[in-house]
């Protein structure tokens, strides 16, 4: 299981004028078998060379970078294109990801990412998104974007982490209802990646589960799928169509109940069923005929009982 999820990569964008390895330095504080234990992070740097002075001069070293530029009222936006550009080709070659991640300025991209791939306006072949984690997040503020990005409900599974004393508090809790269903997470400090209290840990363990669940579940079916197909290739040919109809439509294949190829004489392994009057040589194979129909007819009216519950 865990190597299975370990080829799910969360795509992690940082804030404002820091960089990946910051981004990293804070996600560390959380515990990590809630994210590291189970997907490969990726942290590149912004597109930009930080253009001015950055909040985390003498708490972590430089370089530091940006997505993109803006004015005071967060309605203007200078490189913007560029940025999702870069970051779709990043996607591209470094991808399939399975989520993003985002701090600040990198979840507010991220949710952009989201909405235009929702709308096909980007990332058309890349795989659909599963998961979205935003930490301080916000909506952007043109008209022309919103129009696109946030037109319908974004969905893709997201968690939002609002902080009671964050300066983008609201515009948060409103990037939030562009999303199906989100789940947010409270927490009393500022603009910042939280410490995590017992209660948002166990909220955050919970929803991750589920998208482990969800991805194991994909994973699982798609095995199915490629054993049976690859059950057809290693199989006979005149094997395969060998179809037992019991009269009632309900069709077995040969093959289920043949032990081995060899048990069935080759006089007979062309044989048809078509009702219960007819023999195959498949009743040589450990069960009469009889007693397999007989299984399978209980067994699909179980199934039928479970469905209608």
């Amino acid at each position: 299981m865990e190597g299975q999820n370990q080829n799910m990569k969360i795509l992690c964008l940082h804030g404002f004028r820091t960089s990946g390895k910051f981004l990293q330095k804070q996600i560390s504080k959380w515990d990590p078998s809630l994210f590291l234990h189970h997907f490969q992070m990726d942290f590149p740097d912004g597109l930009f060379s930080a253009g001015g002075k950055s909040d985390i001069e003498g708490i972590f070293p430089p370089p530091y970078f940006e997505w993109f530029q803006f004015n005071k009222e967060f309605t203007e936006y200078t490189n913007l294109e560029e940025c999702i550009s870069h970051l779709c080709q990043y996607i591209t070659h470094n991808g399939p990801f399975h989520g993003l991640l985002g701090f600040s300025q990198g979840a507010t991209l991220g949710a952009l990412l989201l909405g235009y791939k929702a709308q096909g306006k980007v990332l058309k072949e890349h795989p659909p998104f599963k998961m979205f984690v935003s930490i301080s997040g916000s909506k952007f503020r043109e008209p022309s974007i919103c129009e696109v990005a946030y037109k319908d409900k974004i969905n893709v599974k997201s968690v939002h982490f609002i902080g009671a004393k964050d300066w983008l508090k609201l515009p948060s809790e409103d990037l939030a209802t562009a999303f199906h269903d989100p789940l947010i997470i409270r927490h009393p400090q500022g603009h910042t990646v939280p410490h995590l209290d017992e209660l948002s840990i166990e909220q955050l363990r919970k929803w991750i589960a589920n998208i482990l669940f969800d991805n194991n579940d994909g994973i699982s079916k798609g095995e199915e799928h490629d054993e049976q197909e690859t059950m057809k290739v290693d199989t006979p040919k005149e094997l395969q169509n060998n179809i037992i109809d019991d009269g009632n439509n309900n069709q077995i294949n040969a093959l289920e109940i043949a032990t081995t190829e060899e048990e069935i004489p080759k006089e007979m392994q062309n044989k048809i069923i078509i009702s219960n009057n007819q023999t195959n040589a498949s009743e040589f194979a450990g069960k009469e005929l009889k007693e397999v129909i007989q299984d399978k007819s209980i067994n699909s009216q179980i199934d039928a009982s479970q469905d209608a519950l």
